[in-house]
């Protein structure tokens, strides 16, 4: 149940060869230098991927907390309902890649596919049980084409599957409209379409390809990959997500996400927006006899923010707390639970036959999880080429050359999106006001708005008939879909996702904590709602 990844592995059974190579990469980790990796851990012969920052975790700061200083608990074990759902999860996903995301609305689903996950989920014994370890959004006991990987956070559950954030731009000069997607950076504009990945094509599904993976053979070809008469298109489908968290910067989602809030003059949160200058903030207007006298009212500020409490500062933050939050999830990976990858697992159970007759109580527990999720694996079966119940990757060198558990992509939007939600109002909505769809307070005469893309991807398509979509709710997605779009990839397990996430809000968190005591006038007052429903608050007066 070890990440083993690019040391060399046994052809007959898939793990590794020699026992010696994990207790050197092992410790290697403990002793916490770069070198050894080079001239002491024995690689396979084929390996020609590095491993990627295993010592970036025995690091330190001296803003926010260290990289050891935050944690999560264990990952599920093997022979738990839960390790079976979330194995059943990831390769469910695989079966739904090039499902569009309109399909994932609504209670009643019309996708053949859809309704046999749905099925095949509901039927396992962790759903029976509700999900005590790492909940997911059902709210009553069953998965459906609503709340299906959702995640777990408020209101990621409401609207189209995609945030916004995702999918919309800003409103350029010359009529061009949020809708073509294309969002200002300063004088320059990038497009939120992807390339299009070639559909109905995934990799790593028959053992000699798996084998190479798992050697740390440098499999990745983006001629291959891409279809290049496709061109680009808005991400529509779990591949395109998948096509989106393999290339993307990490942090550049909640960077995105900042910049068209500011663009929209979204308000910042109620506790500091009189330091920001954004206009509208709460003076004098409360009435403890009566809340519903509560006004907000704008005034004109003859200071406002900018190197403090204004752009700049959240600009900053948002890519700042990136860097803490992988190094705390690379003390997690290497460190301390060194999980391995949904692939290798899949050749764990492709091989729990072969693996019995040679180790018989861990080979049994393999078997055990296949007949578990035997309906999964049987329609994986049906899908792979060589009837193999490997995982079928939408990344052709599979997973990244570091442990599963947590997940950097996760931790990394938990920090980023923990900021947004610390600096802007989150009970502002998505609304459509004389043409112009913006987050803003609710006034009279909006109209509740939201976006997913078009049959094609082409373009998006607006409807004013759903719920209002809070800012809350589309960051919480925002930061589910970039994680679990990382399982849809095959790369990661709900619980990377779930866990990670939190240990990142920690992480930001903490430095905001801390931020708040360097200001020694104007008060510098947060209050930031958790992933859990739950709501901090951070200042000093």
């Amino acid at each position: 149940m070890c990440f083993t990844k690019g040391l060399d592995h046994c052809k007959d059974t898939g793990l590794i060869s020699n026992k010696e190579d994990f207790e050197q990469f092992r410790r290697a980790i403990d002793e916490g230098f770069i070198d050894p990796f080079t001239s002491e851990v024995p690689p396979s012969p084929s390996k020609d991927r590095g491993w990627e920052a295993p010592t970036a975790g025995i690091t330190y700061d001296l803003q926010g907390p260290d990289a050891q200083a935050v944690t999560m608990d264990p990952a599920p074990t093997l022979g738990s309902d839960e390790l079976a759902y979330e194995m059943a999860e990831v390769y469910e996903l695989a079966l739904l890649r090039d499902v569009h995301f309109k399909e994932f609305n609504g209670d009643d689903p019309k996708c053949e596919k859809i309704k046999s996950t749905l099925d095949r989920l509901n039927s396992l014994k962790y759903t029976e049980k509700g999900f005590p370890n790492r909940p997911r959004i059902n709210k009553d006991g069953l998965i459906n084409s609503q709340n299906l990987f959702r995640g777990s956070s408020p209101n990621v559950e409401i609207g189209p599957y995609l945030s916004q954030f995702l999918l919309i731009g800003n409103d350029l000069p010359g009529d061009v409209s949020l809708t073509e997607g294309l969002i200002e950076y300063g004088a320059l504009t990038i497009s939120q379409k992807v390339p299009v990945a070639k559909i109905n094509t995934d990799y790593l599904t028959s053992w000699e390809n798996w084998l190479e993976a798992q050697n740390g053979k440098k499999l990745l070809n983006t001629d291959t990959l891409f279809d290049k008469e496709a061109g680009r298109r808005f991400i529509s489908t779990p591949r395109d997500l998948a096509t989106y968290v393999h290339f993307d910067a990490l942090y550049e989602a909640y960077l995105n996400a900042c910049l068209i809030l500011l663009s929209m003059k979204t308000p910042f949160a109620p506790g500091f927006s009189n330091l920001s200058g954004q206009g509208s903030y709460f003076l004098n207007s409360l009435d403890f006899e009566n809340p519903n006298h509560i006004k907000w009212e704008t005034h004109q500020r003859a200071a406002n923010g900018f190197a403090l409490y204004g752009g700049p500062h959240i600009l900053t933050l948002v890519t700042e707390v990136a860097t803490r939050a992988l190094k705390a999830v690379r003390f997690q990976k290497f460190n301390t639970h060194i999980r391995l990858r949904p692939e290798a697992l899949s050749g764990r159970i492709e091989k729990a036959d072969v693996i019995e007759d040679i180790y018989k109580q861990v080979g049994d527990s393999f078997s055990k999880l296949r007949e578990s999720i035997a309906p999964t694996v049987s329609a994986i079966q049906d899908l792979n080429p060589e009837n193999t119940a490997l995982l079928p990757m939408a990344f052709q060198e599979g997973s990244p050359m570091h442990p599963s558990y947590g997940a950097g992509h996760a931790t990394v939007a938990g920090a980023c999106v923990t900021i947004l939600k610390a600096f802007f109002d989150t009970d502002t909505v998505f609304v459509c006001r004389e043409g112009k769809s913006l987050f803003d307070r609710y006034k009279k005469g909006d109209s509740p708005i939201e976006y997913v893309p078009s049959s094609d991807g082409s373009c998006l398509d607006g409807n004013q008939k759903g719920s209002y979509l809070t800012l809350e709710g589309e960051l919480n997605k925002l930061a589910a879909n970039i994680s679990i779009g990382r399982n849809m990839a095959g790369v990661h397990y709900y619980s990377d996702y779930y866990d990670s996430l939190r240990m990142g809000e920690q992480i930001a968190i903490g430095i905001l904590e801390e931020q708040a005591l360097c200001y020694p006038t104007d008060p510098f007052v947060l209050t930031v709602p958790t992933f859990d429903g739950d709501v901090v608050r951070i200042g000093t007066r």
